[in-house]
């Protein structure tokens, strides 16, 4: 019985042993299935959660968007330019279109289309998941909106309802639109309206009116070739216009022929075949392509490229507003002078120029060319990026680094002596031939010297001048000697060569040139902003002794590059530049000695800066007259006088961080240390004279006379006497008397003509600086009737300004006597665009101007002539054909 209870007991004891085992065994395992299960639980509730806050934010969002709107969905919408005073000036959108109906599109246009933009478009409704989640892993793997996955039928619904931003609230109202719109129209339908109201280039619109504009066919006339490059122009309108950019057209359409391939719906004997095809083959020229009435294009190209290369391009088919820097007025003057033949030597000659504003860098003007209008001809201001700019460099290669990093003075002196390119036999000439010895920095920059140049280059070295160059937006890989003297591998257009020019004039501060000050999107809340910040270039010190030396460019002084740039009254400051052929280019086009490819002027007030280019389309037509290569300065003359008219141009400022000793400008700290002195007589030796402040002009119409009056700082118990002379027209200077009074009255003006007065102050021995002022006479009216034009409303055209009579016969021809220095050319009567078209203007328009030793006095070198410069040297030694400059 014993037995029987200690086995059952033991059995027990044996069967708990054996269950709290398999407890223990299963208790190990359970943690690991818990947590596992844990983590699926949660997984599908972020999930879940997830997809109800975005379903959630995709209703809301969906609930905000704009209803389907038929005629939106049908027409462009208008995209408004307004002016720098917020007024409308352009609309774009407006225009004629070319519509097509779905039956009447080839079907190879519509299958390089879809090949192009979706190649799903018969497949899905509205959302191309596929094609959706190629986009989601790009754009995780290189951020939120690296790639796009948008229908056709999306695309027509952003361009019709919504704006380009790349943002979940757009791109949720976008799918939902797009779902809605399938619903509501036929596939065919949503084609349709995409093939007619994309945007193809410019001011075009629909792929119809883009086969007229570009080859003048109806579409049923295009060859394949023809039909691939329409169809690749919707990603980038404007980069891909095959008037303007015939490489990326090329190398587009030629993508987009090979997408056809890809997709079966042409062979490869196909492809291949209209690959070759020359891409200017079939485009209309130029004499025959249709024009959009429009105001300001050459401005309107600038603007479109600024978007496009923001990557807003595509925004203008949303309706947005571009607030822009346009100055009308400004605008107007330059294309009156552009298209005006009589401001030109030549008929064929060419011009492309750009107005920026000195302190802010905003394009207020832009001159493209003679009689420019949209796709008819190039834009010489934005797109001339293949022209070396000659001596224009000098100032920002050579001179601008040497007093930013060795403080040199404006009297520096270099030896101007024969010199060959570093490493080479090949020499380094100047215009004429000859060498100067010992001179400044200041002649040397206002003769235009290239020795003196290339030697300071190679004192500061590549990396310094390449450094401060680049802080004025121009970017290069290498500096070579040839680049000292704008031979080298530096390209500008004339808009980047104003804006870089403008730091000098705004105390070495430079801001990048830009059109646009921003855009608004069509919700007119949401904005972006064009506007870039200003940043140091320079040294103050820099940019106010490099401008001191440009003003005596513009000069009257002996051998000053310039002169026929000058204005009187005005404070300019600017650079000439000239390029040169190689020997094997003279030899090859057959050329002249006198030939030249390019001619530059590039100069600023504290108000504007504008750079011109002159020169021929075909690099091979050279430049062979004086009249030629002086046209940029006639014309930078001009359009300066007529936008600073009325306007006031305040001279330019000498910062503390300058000293004056005698002509030359020392960095301060670096001048010369003068001994002591001990007497009050030494001490007033060393008083400053200053210049005669205030001098005015005024006419007495019934005196028949000029008074002139002016103030003058001066020690009370000094003695000072005041020499009044007057320049006519241009001429020399003629004295007029000699005063200790601060007024004088000049006699007998004639109408019709320009007196230029200048005053300075003498006192024991010293003469001060002259004091400058301008008036211009103008004949009574003949018929003095009420004008009909609304005195408050700006003229159409400024009137035409009297242009410098041409060199004569003589003055054109070479400069056969090299031991001849080259002289100035005179100017004749000119009015210094002050007559601008309004009949109320006032019978007398006057500058004053105070101007540093002996600026603006009027006198003329009349030895010599305004000669030719030849120069033809490749630096060999540096990169092959580098060309000297001929400056004079």
């Amino acid at each position: 019985m014993d037995q029987q209870v200690n086995s059952r007991k033991q059995r027990k004891q044996l069967e708990e042993q054996k269950r709290r085992g398999n407890k223990q065994k299963s208790n190990g395992k359970k943690p690991n299935r818990s947590l596992f299960k844990k983590i699926i639980i949660a997984v599908l509730a972020l999930g879940i959660a997830l997809f109800v806050i975005g379903a959630s934010i995709f209703a809301i969002y969906a609930a905000q968007a704009p209803k389907l709107d038929e005629e939106l969905l049908k027409d462009p919408v208008s995209t408004k330019f307004f002016d720098s005073n917020g007024k409308v000036f352009y609309t774009m959108g407006n225009q004629e279109r070319e519509h097509v109906d779905y039956d009447n599109i080839p079907k190879d246009m519509r299958d390089a289309i879809l090949a192009t933009e979706d190649s799903r478009f018969f497949k899905h409704h509205g959302i191309d998941f596929v094609r959706l989640g190629g986009a989601v892993l790009a754009n995780f793997r290189f951020g939120f909106g690296a790639q796009g996955g948008s229908t056709l039928t999306q695309q027509v619904i952003k361009n019709s309802f919504l704006n380009n931003g790349k943002t979940l609230k757009r791109k949720a109202q976008e799918a939902y639109l797009a779902i809605q719109l399938e619903r509501e129209y036929s596939k065919e339908e949503i084609f349709e309206m995409y093939f007619n109201k994309v945007l193809m280039s410019g001011q075009t619109f629909g792929f119809g009116t883009a086969a007229k504009k570009f080859y003048g066919k109806n579409l049923k006339d295009l060859t394949l070739d023809e039909k691939a490059l329409l169809a690749g122009m919707p990603q980038a309108p404007n980069a891909y216009n095959p008037f303007k950019n015939p490489d990326r057209a090329e190398k587009r359409r030629n993508i987009v022929l090979g997408l056809m391939y890809q997709h079966k719906v042409i062979t490869k004997e196909q492809m291949e075949k209209a690959r070759k095809v020359d891409i200017k083959k079939g485009l209309l020229p130029e004499s025959k392509r249709q024009t959009t009435a429009s105001k300001y294009d050459a401005f309107i190209d600038v603007v479109l490229k600024e978007l496009s290369e923001n990557k807003d391009e595509k925004a203008l088919e949303e309706g947005v507003s571009v607030y822009t820097t346009l100055d009308t007025n400004a605008q107007k003057v330059v294309e009156s002078t552009m298209n005006n033949s009589a401001n030109f030597p030549t008929k064929d000659i060419q011009a492309g120029l750009s107005v920026i504003d000195t302190k802010t860098g905003a394009i207020v003007a832009v001159g493209g060319g003679r009689n420019y209008g949209p796709e008819r001809g190039f834009n010489y201001a934005e797109a001339l990026n293949k022209r070396q700019p000659g001596s224009t460099m000098k100032p920002l290669v050579d001179y601008g680094p040497a007093i930013e990093n060795l403080k040199w003075s404006t009297g520096k002196t270099i030896v101007d002596e024969p010199m060959n390119y570093t490493g080479s036999s090949q020499p380094i000439n100047n215009f004429d031939h000859q060498y100067k010895g010992s001179v400044t920095i200041r002649q040397a920059l206002y003769n235009s010297r290239n020795i003196p140049a290339v030697k300071t280059f190679k004192e500061i070295g590549a990396d310094k001048a390449k450094a401060f160059v680049k802080n004025l937006g121009i970017n290069t890989n290498e500096l070579y000697e040839a680049d000292a003297i704008g031979g080298g591998n530096i390209s500008l257009t004339p808009i980047e060569m104003a804006s870089a020019y403008a730091a000098f004039g705004n105390n070495g501060i430079y801001t990048a040139p830009h059109a646009i000050k921003k855009i608004v999107y069509r919700d007119g809340k949401t904005s972006k902003s064009y506007t870039p910040d200003p940043v140091p270039a320079m040294s103050d010190y820099t940019a106010f002794m490099v401008t001191d030396m440009l003003r005596d460019v513009v000069s009257s002084k002996y051998g000053a590059s310039g002169s026929a740039a000058g204005i009187p009254g005005l404070d300019v400051a600017g650079k000439t530049g000239t390029t040169n052929y190689s020997t094997a280019q003279f030899s090859e086009y057959g050329l002249p000695a006198s030939a030249v490819p390019d001619s530059w002027f590039a100069g600023y007030t504290t108000n504007y800066s504008i750079a011109v280019w002159g020169g021929y389309t075909d690099y091979k037509s050279p430049i062979t007259t004086n009249e030629e290569k002086l046209l940029p300065q006639k014309l930078f003359k001009t359009i300066m006088s007529q936008i600073s008219a009325n306007k006031e141009t305040p001279n330019f400022k000498q910062p503390n961080s300058v000293v004056r000793v005698g002509n030359e400008l020392y960095v301060k700290g670096q001048q010369p240390v003068a001994e002591n002195k001990d007497t009050e007589e030494e001490k007033k030796e060393d008083q400053e004279l200053h210049a005669p402040s205030g001098l005015k002009a005024t006419y007495d119409e019934n005196a028949k006379a000029v008074n002139l009056s002016w103030s003058h700082d001066h020690p009370e118990d000094q003695s000072v006497r005041y020499k009044v002379s007057v320049s006519v027209d241009g001429g020399g200077s003629q004295s007029l008397t000699e005063t200790s009074n601060t007024s004088y009255t000049y006699g007998g003006p004639e109408d019709g003509k320009t007196y230029v007065f200048s005053v300075v102050a003498v006192m024991d021995g010293k003469t001060s600086d002259a004091a400058t002022t301008s008036i211009q006479i103008k004949a009574p009216e003949k018929e003095p009737e009420e004008p009909k034009t609304d005195e408050n409303e700006s003229p159409e055209q400024p009137g035409e300004v009297e242009q410098p009579t041409p060199p004569t016969e003589e003055e054109q021809q070479g400069d056969g006597n090299e031991n001849e220095p080259p002289a100035q050319e005179q100017e004749p009567g000119d009015n210094n665009g002050q007559d601008d078209g309004n009949a109320n203007d006032e019978q007398v328009n006057a500058h004053t101007n105070s101007v540093g030793n002996g600026q603006g006095n009027g006198n003329r070198n009349e030895n010599g002539n305004n000669g030719q410069e030849k120069n033809s040297n490749n630096n060999r030694g540096n990169r092959g054909n580098s060309q000297n400059d001929q400056d004079h």
